[in-house]
């Protein structure tokens, strides 16, 4: 019925503002996290930096939206309860880890969501296995890159100020860091806002309002919007975890991991690649522990942030599989 499909459509609109509002949230660590960890802002400053770089990043590009939208599941499978199950499986898995206070990716979830819901739907036959294939290696390439890119980087800061007094050289960087902070918020705007808008367009299309996928205006700032102000909330749970517990940082090394990851985002956004914010950053992390010594490492938070890595993809998979069979059996009865 259509007033069913319309009703659904505005379900699957508010569900994906409020899985925008939760990455905004569990990812406010990613941007200020080291920043406050080495004093370099309070944590009132460094949210509402981050909330307002974050906006700004997401009304930047729609790239990684398109990739989200058209690149998982055929455009002919998709239907409101596909998109409905798929970010509700995703919402889920979210409040799971940030209840463990374990810094996990939503692009992942949101991916393994899509995946279970389609499969739920039609079978294997509805993914999109070229578009998945490249997400899924931009997924795996990218935190590794960060490891790379932040421990070399470290490296060179190192030689850089070798012969600076201790005291002078924390006062540059807690300054510098300001900047890398921003950089990391604006990145994380470009890249993690555009899962919601992608999510909402595909719902619109499969609804008929356009009729094919581009990201309307008013999508793009509802979407910004309503991540800004998970952002200004703050997980301050996950902040604890990724800027004190994992690895015990100077002001040098959160510029360093921040000015890295915020490279890492920013070039895989360019080319419309979704990354993990979460991922990249704590990689970086483990990138500047590695130029101290590996003692320097919590590795058992390490293992648990890995351990999430494996499992997000096929546990909202799972999650979003049994949403869709709920959902679809309950509208069935209800419209029957």
């Amino acid at each position: 019925m259509p007033e069913t499909s319309f009703l659904v459509l505005l379900l699957v609109i508010i569900i994906a503002l409020v899985f925008d509002y939760i990455n905004g949230f569990n990812d406010s660590a990613n941007a200020i996290a080291t920043c406050v960890s080495t004093r370099a802002l309070s944590i009132s400053s460094a949210v509402i930096m981050a909330a307002v770089l974050n906006f700004i990043g997401a009304m930047i590009s729609t790239k990684v939206a398109s990739t989200i939208g058209q690149g998982i599941v055929e455009p002919n499978d998709i239907t409101q309860v596909v998109v409905l199950a798929g970010i509700g499986g995703a919402i889920i898995w979210s409040l799971i880890t940030w209840y463990f206070a374990i810094p996990s990716s939503s692009t992942h979830a949101l991916i393994g969501g899509l995946i279970g819901s389609s499969v739920a739907h039609v079978g294997f036959s509805s993914l999109h296995w070229v578009g998945i294939k490249a997400i899924l290696l931009s997924l795996l390439l990218s935190p590794i890159v960060g490891i790379v890119i932040s421990f070399w980087l470290m490296i060179l800061l190192l030689w850089i100020s070798r012969n600076f007094m201790p005291d002078k050289l924390n006062k540059n960087f807690r300054k510098l860091q300001v900047v890398s902070a921003a950089f990391v918020a604006f990145s994380h705007g470009t890249a993690d806002a555009q899962k919601s808008m992608g999510v909402i367009t595909m719902a619109l299309v499969s609804y008929g309002a356009i009729e094919t996928f581009y990201v309307p205006w008013l999508v793009v700032i509802s979407c910004a919007i309503a991540m800004a102000l998970g952002t200004a909330i703050g997980g301050w749970r996950i902040i604890k975890t990724v800027g004190k517990d994992f690895v015990k940082l100077q002001p040098i090394h959160g510029f360093c991991v921040q000015t890295s990851t915020a490279g890492v985002v920013l070039a895989a956004s360019a080319f419309g690649l979704p990354t993990s914010t979460t991922h990249i950053i704590t990689s970086s992390i483990l990138g500047v522990g590695l130029t101290k010594r590996l003692s320097a490492i919590n590795w058992k938070i390490a293992q648990n942030i890995l351990l999430a890595w494996v499992l997000t993809i096929p546990a909202s998979s799972i999650v979003a599989f049994l949403l869709y069979a709920m959902i679809h059996a309950i509208l069935t009865k209800i419209f029957s």
